[in-house]
């Protein structure tokens, strides 16, 4: 039996387009790893049911303890972690390269050949933390991309003056009043800072700034600084929610069951990836608004923006904005993960709603705030 988890959609679109095998993730009994064991410590309601807005736990020096089983809300970081910049503010040759690994899908991505990715990344994946006086631990369970573990040295020492450039790079930490702080540097040029394939080159600095706000949510702001492909720093704010009463999964990255040298993307696939008909800013402005989608038990909201001439959607849960390329008029496609949204007018042209379709959730309606 495969045990398997609940993730976003995009990011298991991800996995589908960038054709990682389901048999990574091993096979094992359902009642084997502690999924459903209350864990121990968590402050709960009357009702037995972990209380998320308690007070953040306190280590015996007075700082907030970190540790747990955390997910980020990334959103559309984890796709595309300069979302928030514009064009111009990446290097030519960054974007150049960037580009053409999105024509091939992200098929040259290292991580597909069981190579670690970057240790400080963006992701919606579970992972653990393990805090101590010295050191704190990052486990991650899983991701589209093989996990490794990583670790912060907090017991005063500086970063290495002159590394030796490695997959994760290196880590240290202090304490800003009640924020963990994390510097890393040292990182080799070869992992991608998202699943798009933005590069980096091994200039780049990374500062985590880990805020835990109370027992269940905690925010993270990352600045990536790299001035060899990117003009200006920049900073991603991301929220991260504990997810209690569970345990970590094995996960085991098999190369050769990632074999890609067969697959060939043509000129067409490339051509029609990179498609992006051209639509005019006083149509794009029309399309700005908040959407709302009905689904049982809650509600999915989109933030629908313009950057330039592009569309962007911050989707559900946070994170960052998602450039939707245009297809048509009225039709914009994220062709990677294989989603798109059809924006519907009424009989007098305002838009009323959007049709979001998703290959992992089906098609779904969200309707615009203040729509007739």
């Amino acid at each position: 039996m495969l045990v398997q988890r609940i993730f976003p959609a995009a990011t298991l679109a991800c996995i589908v387009v960038l054709a990682i095998s389901s048999s990574a993730l091993m096979a094992a009994p359902s009642d084997a790893e502690w999924l459903k064991y209350p864990t121990p410590g968590i402050p709960r309601t009357s009702n037995g049911k972990p209380n998320l807005s308690a007070p953040a736990p306190k280590t015996a020096n007075g700082k907030p303890d970190l540790s747990g089983i955390w997910r980020a809300h990334a959103g559309g970081y984890s796709l595309d972690v300069t979302s928030d910049l514009k064009r111009g503010e990446i290097q030519p040759w960054a974007d150049a390269l960037y580009r053409q690994r999105q024509a091939r899908f992200g098929m040259d991505n290292p991580a597909l050949r069981c190579f670690p990715t970057i240790g400080p990344g963006i992701s919606s994946w579970l992972y653990k933390i393990i805090q101590t006086p010295t050191v704190t631990a990052f486990l991650p369970e899983a991701y589209p991309l093989p996990p490794a573990f990583r670790q912060v040295l907090t017991d005063g020492r500086g970063l290495p003056k002159d590394p030796n450039p490695t997959w994760q790079g290196y880590s240290v930490g202090h304490w800003d009043g009640d924020t963990l702080v994390v510097e890393s540097s040292g990182f080799n040029d070869k992992t991608w800072l998202d699943i798009g394939g933005h590069p980096h080159t091994e200039d780049l600095r990374v500062t985590e700034r880990f805020n835990r706000i109370d027992f269940g949510h905690m925010q993270l702001k990352t600045t990536f600084d790299d001035p060899k492909a990117y003009t200006r720093a920049w900073t991603v704010s991301i929220e991260i929610e504990l997810v209690p009463d569970t345990e970590l999964l094995e996960y085991v990255c098999n190369e050769n069951e990632r074999d890609f040298q067969h697959v060939v993307t043509t000129d067409d696939d490339r051509k029609g990836f990179l498609r992006d008909v051209k639509v005019s800013p006083e149509v794009l402005t029309q399309y700005v608004g908040t959407y709302d989608s009905p689904v049982p038990g809650r509600t999915l909201t989109y933030e629908v923006s313009i950057s330039g001439n592009q569309l962007m959607i911050l989707p559900p849960g946070g994170g960052g904005r998602i450039h939707f390329p245009a297809e048509s008029d009225t039709t914009f496609v994220r062709v990677i993960v294989g989603d798109s949204v059809e924006f519907v007018r009424d009989a007098s042209g305002a838009v009323t709603h959007f049709i979001y379709r998703s290959p992992e959730e089906g098609e779904r309606k969200a309707v615009r705030r203040g729509a007739r």
